[in-house]
């Protein structure tokens, strides 16, 4: 993913231009025609200044009083990212999560196909049929080969947490090299290789803390203001 000077975009300005795009579409398909950088703003849950920012340092600007024409934009956007084709995506682990994955609808609007997932399983070894169509299931030994007939760089992990580690090297040494990694451990990556963790405990622990901090506060606030108004 390379701007207009050739060089590399950084990850925080890569995570906002997928969201200005996500927003962009919703926009084009109510009947939108362009967008002002608070509209789009509102839309991705980022200041404005952010978002002109970040158009700005893709080369693309906006007409003043008229705002971004959103077809085009969308269309720079999708150019950016490099999603103006169907990436190929390979998964391992076909449990319950994994099947789940092979069954979500998402991948193909997003710009991705889930192209083949592996298990170390034999029961497993069949087509999942999803929204997607039917995503087959090889052995484990089959991925090096099946990497490279669809030439994948993009895989997804999605094994026990003892097994991730060595998954994961297999997949680097196939030629994968971007990883999405569900399973809740710490891997070990060399250089070049990119990691996305995706932890729900995690998540849903965070989630907890704010939430009960919320509550806390609010909690605190109102015995404070009755306590005052007792007082008067």
């Amino acid at each position: 993913m390379k701007n207009h000077t050739d060089q590399r975009i950084p990850y925080r300005t890569v995570y906002r231009l997928s969201l200005y795009a996500r927003a962009l579409q919703r926009l084009l398909e109510r009947g939108a025609e362009t967008v002002s950088s608070q509209t789009l703003a509102l839309a991705s849950g980022v200041k404005a200044d952010q978002v002109r920012k970040d158009l700005t340092q893709i080369g693309h600007f906006g007409r003043p009083g008229l705002g971004y024409p959103i077809t085009s934009l969308l269309g720079h956007l999708h150019d950016v990212l490099g999603t103006t084709r169907l990436r190929p995506v390979i998964l391992v682990g076909a449990g319950r999560l994994g099947r789940a994955l092979m069954a979500y609808p998402g991948f193909n609007k997003e710009g991705f196909e889930l192209v083949a997932a592996f298990d170390c399983d034999p029961k497993q070894y069949s087509a999942h049929s999803g929204k997607n169509g039917s995503v087959p299931v090889y052995p484990i030994q089959n991925l090096s080969k099946v990497v490279a007939r669809h030439n994948a760089r993009l895989g997804i992990v999605a094994v026990p947490a003892e097994s991730a580690q060595s998954v994961v090297n297999q997949l680097i040494e196939a030629g994968i090299r971007g990883i999405l990694n569900f399973s809740p451990v710490l891997l070990q990556v060399p250089e070049g290789i990119t990691v996305n963790n995706v932890n729900l405990a995690l998540e849903l622990e965070q989630l907890h803390y704010f939430t009960e901090d919320s509550a806390h506060s609010a909690k605190t606030s109102h015995a404070k203001s009755r306590k005052a108004i007792k007082h008067r």
